[in-house]
């Protein structure tokens, strides 16, 4: 499948998975592969944290204002002004953190409580509102998702959504209070979000895991949920950290170290043998776990190599991109549904 066309199938992509799983470098690595393609992205990060920006050279944290994470054809910020309504250019990439405080002052505002709005939010009369509606904090992050790819600033809306956990809660409280509420305009919002969430074609999910036991078993559960309980179309799984087959591990250290002439003390061979076991053994688990995703979880998977490096930067991101968009192109191509 092209990249282009993978990247399409969707304006929003919704990426979630177990906390530790690589899921917010997954999103920058995402973004790079559709901004190399020529598609102008918007990554929101739910949560305030930095290493989306982190992994293209961005130091500072990310703001309600946003920033440029890539410029067209290059991977560094520039001085452009991100804003609601400008389109991104093609091949850029911006960020920005929506939280749930920032969405209800502009909620209020848009609704003509501007003026008192700061006022209410430092009193904590919103706190208990908040409270006393469920889910009300994220049908306003999500009315705001909504209102950006709506917007159409943006060829694809990456949303680095919350842990597995949390995620079920955020993606589904729209439908709770559409079921509850019987009008007004937060009913209205929120059957805004579930018509966004269940449109194939607007709102898809890319689920990250771990090639390990309990990473699988909770994006297996994960992804079931949200197709029986939230409706939401899943996109191919993203199995991250997978360790690369090595060649000659099959050869005994002790072997290998005869074949090649040479004359190692003893407790180094065994340190190499050691260690050639764990890799091979290793390999071996994650190939067991990859298998049993694919025999319960029948869908498409995207395989990311296991990085060994401490932190994920611009020169880690483009390898992770290039995996990514390695692994699209052999993904078949749609097929088209004649009308």
């Amino acid at each position: 499948m092209d990249v282009s066309a993978f990247c399409s199938q969707s304006r929003v992509l919704i990426v979630a998975g177990k906390g530790g799983v690589g899921k917010t470098t997954m999103v920058a690595a995402l973004a790079h592969m559709a901004a190399e393609a020529g598609m102008s992205v918007l990554v929101v990060e739910l949560e305030g944290r930095s290493s989306v920006g982190a992994a293209f050279g961005l130091d500072e944290a990310l703001g309600y204002d946003g920033a440029v994470l890539r410029a067209a054809g290059a991977t560094l910020v520039d001085d452009h002004d991100p804003s609601d309504t400008a389109a991104i250019p093609p091949g850029t990439v911006q960020a920005r953190t929506i939280t749930p405080d920032d969405a209800l002052l502009e909620y209020l505002a848009d609704h003509g409580l501007k003026r008192i709005s700061k006022r209410l939010m430092s009193s904590g009369i919103v706190d208990i509102v908040a409270g006393a509606i469920p889910g009300i904090r994220d049908i306003l992050v999500l009315g705001k998702v909504k209102q950006i790819e709506r917007s159409g600033i943006a060829d694809l809306v990456l949303v680095d959504a919350p842990a597995t956990g949390h995620t079920m809660t955020f993606l589904s409280s729209a439908g709770g209070l559409v079921d509850a509420a019987r009008g007004g305009p937060l009913r209205n919002q929120a059957a805004d979000v579930v018509a966004l969430l269940s449109d194939p074609a607007r709102c898809q999910v890319a689920l990250v895991t771990l090639p390990e036991e309990m990473p699988v078993n909770e994006v297996i559960e994960a992804a079931y949920q949200l197709e029986d309980k939230v409706g939401i179309a899943l996109g191919p799984v993203i199995v991250n950290a997978c360790h690369t087959p090595v060649a000659g591990l099959d050869v005994p250290a002790e072997d290998a170290v005869a074949a090649a002439g040479l004359a190692l003390d003893p407790s180094v061979v065994s340190a190499l043998e050691e260690a050639r076991q764990f890799r091979q053994t290793r390999h071996q688990l994650q190939e067991e776990q990859i298998r049993r995703l694919a025999r319960e979880l029948p869908l498409s998977q995207l395989r990311v190599p296991f990085l060994f490096t401490a932190a994920i930067g611009p020169v880690e991101l483009d390898l992770l991109s290039g995996a990514l968009a390695a692994g699209v192109k052999s993904l078949p191509d749609p097929v088209e549904v004649s009308s």
